[in-house]
């Protein structure tokens, strides 16, 4: 059962019932998955743009966009319009494949992981995750792999609350720390 039938099936009953929600539109679901790269110290290094972009295209199957600097800051060697990150949006079906591959083969990868943090939550619901390496992915082969970087992962979600949002990504069997214990 693929993640999308596992939040028809099993979460939207579950978070009906315990919300005490009369519709099934009411129950919150993922809107979509924003991944982004900074580009840090790498911003005037071409390779390694290419690279994370290279990266988030083979994660994603999509085309990361560039997203460029919208004022200079000195301290920071960045002039405007220079390129700082790049970012891809997944909604629909390629969003539930990405995150069902999130939650059950690069989470497990990642190194030193024990659980997702419920801070990593905010007030709305939505889910944010740091992930400093992306070897995790299993798109990526470590000996093609020239310099290492992070990158951000924002899941957004219809809640109105950090308890739905909890309550949703526990149900599509996100791993958080206190559900471990």
């Amino acid at each position: 059962m693929n993640l999308k039938e596992i939040y028809q099936k099993k979460a939207v009953p579950e978070l009906k019932k315990q919300f005490g929600y009369k519709n099934d539109l009411q129950v919150p679901k993922l809107e979509k998955a924003v991944l982004n790269v900074g580009l840090g110290k790498g911003i005037k290094d071409a390779s390694f743009i290419e690279n994370a972009e290279s990266t988030l295209l083979r994660i994603t199957g999509q085309k990361p966009l560039k997203t460029k600097a919208k004022k200079a800051i000195s301290n920071f060697k960045i002039r405007q319009g220079m390129v700082i990150g790049l970012k891809v949006t997944l909604r629909g079906q390629r969003m539930w494949d990405f995150v069902e591959k999130l939650i059950k083969v690069t989470l497990p990868r990642v190194r030193d992981f024990r659980g997702l943090d419920l801070k990593a939550l905010d007030k709305k619901g939505n889910l944010n995750i740091g992930i400093k390496e992306h070897l995790a992915f299993p798109e990526i082969k470590v000996d093609e792999i020239e310099k290492l970087h992070g990158l951000e992962i924002a899941i957004v979600t219809t809640a109105k609350t950090k308890e739905e949002g909890a309550a949703l990504f526990v149900a599509l069997g996100f791993p958080f720390k206190e559900a471990i214990k």
